[in-house]
């Protein structure tokens, strides 16, 4: 029995909540959440919580943004009536992968700079300067007017005004507005971005008063720079070795295939501690008639022929990725495609993409609730109980013992 614990479950992945409690060996909290008619979160704590060390537990998933406020405003009450320190415990992290890259009305990115330099010189607010590369003329010859001169001496004694003529340049760029030929839209020289809401995420749960955050293998590790508060990102990658180790036939047979260049780091972490071969599946955007816009396609670098595939991943939302990669994998000769993540959202259609995929297994873990996805998938779907590992974290942070042997060794719970 643990004293002075306290822990509340939100409404988005009530099972798991109760799987943590009864490892803990303690009552779940009394909580009541409701709606007014008008859609505001209305949230009651039914049990005192004075000095009590609090736990939150509320997953991103299903509905986001509902979730997240009645996560923020439980902490809040929970401060406001006196706890001690109050924990939020989120298996996954909501916000956590947002693009980084700016995107147009239509959500495709945005055209690349040319690394070729323009001989028109007609340009526009949306005109993108050329990257200079090693040994190549571009840069000696800036595009903007001014001609950098090649004595170094003349160029200190000349920087000054070349400075000023540059600020007075971009002063009149910022002001002009100007409309292109045959469009009938007023350009204003504004050029869209993608507003990044970690630091906003990080900083609603501080000032609602958490004290500590729970979570488990974030999309972006550096996300925990963040907050001003500790972050225990646990880790799942013990999870999946195990099962590769325990249910997968001759494993070291096997390959573990990343499915893009951004998981390669977290899926060779995963071949080497298990001494097995890895590929890598790049994407690459070119386009062999760019009035069309860039094409994806997929390279496969290693080799797959006659072996089972384990696409390793943190996260899949759309499934878009893993599918596509399933089927480069069978076209490649592979005997058995399965695919074994963290974080199984399934948001859209992605269940209906999996069923019509190559893929012949998918593996996952209960961060995110399973049961409908089950029930689709049947056999197809095998999912991972994280609550134990969550269940250890919990009570080692409220005992004031170390987290790291979850790190290595969270699978052996």
């Amino acid at each position: 029995m643990v004293r002075n614990l306290v822990v509340f479950g939100g409404s988005s992945h009530p099972d798991l909540v109760e799987r943590i409690c009864n490892i803990l060996g303690v009552q779940q909290g009394g909580l009541h959440t409701s709606k007014f008619s008008n859609g505001e979160t209305s949230v009651s704590i039914k049990e005192s919580v004075r000095e009590k060390d609090v736990y939150v537990i509320q997953s991103g998933c299903g509905h986001v943004n509902d979730n997240f406020l009645e996560l923020l405003i439980t902490i809040s009450a929970c401060k406001t009536a006196s706890a001690r320190r109050v924990t939020a415990v989120m298996p996954y992290f909501p916000y956590s992968r947002q693009p980084d890259v700016p995107y147009n009305k239509h959500g495709a990115p945005l055209a690349k700079s040319s690394t070729t330099p323009r001989t028109d010189h007609h340009y526009t607010f949306e005109s993108v300067p050329p990257s200079p590369r090693a040994q190549s003329s571009i840069g000696h010859n800036l595009t903007n007017g001014i001609s950098v001169p090649s004595q170094r001496n003349s160029y200190f004694l000349d920087r000054d005004i070349d400075r000023n003529r540059d600020i007075d340049r971009k002063l009149k760029l910022r002001d002009q507005i100007w409309q292109p030929e045959g469009t009938g839209e007023i350009n204003t020289g504004y050029k869209e971005w993608v507003a990044q809401s970690g630091t906003l995420v990080a900083d609603l749960l501080t000032c609602a008063g958490a004290d500590h955050i729970i979570t488990m293998d974030l999309h972006d590790p550096q996300f925990q720079g963040f907050f001003d508060i500790p972050v225990d990102n646990l880790y799942g990658r013990p999870l999946l070795q195990h099962y590769i180790v325990s249910s997968i036939p001759n494993y070291q047979e096997a390959v573990i295939v990343s499915p893009d260049a951004g998981g390669a780091k977290r899926a060779t972490a995963i071949a080497d501690a298990l001494g097995m071969d890895f590929a890598l599946i790049h994407k690459e955007r070119r386009s062999k008639f760019p009035e069309k816009g860039p094409a994806a396609t997929m390279m496969l670098v290693g080799d797959v022929s006659n072996r089972v595939a384990l696409l390793i991943d943190d996260l899949v939302d759309t499934s878009n990725t893993i599918t596509r990669a399933a089927k480069l994998l069978k076209d490649r000769g592979a005997t058995h495609v399965c695919a074994i993540i963290t974080h199984g959202i399934f948001s859209g259609d992605a269940i209906q993409r999996i069923q019509a995929s190559a893929l012949d297994k998918v593996v996952t873990t209960n961060s995110a609730p399973q049961h409908e996805h089950k029930l689709a998938l049947g056999d197809k779907l095998e999912i991972l109980d994280v609550s134990k590992v969550f269940a250890e974290a919990i009570r080692r942070i409220h005992n004031g013992e170390s987290v790291s042997m979850l790190f290595d060794h969270g699978a052996g719970l």
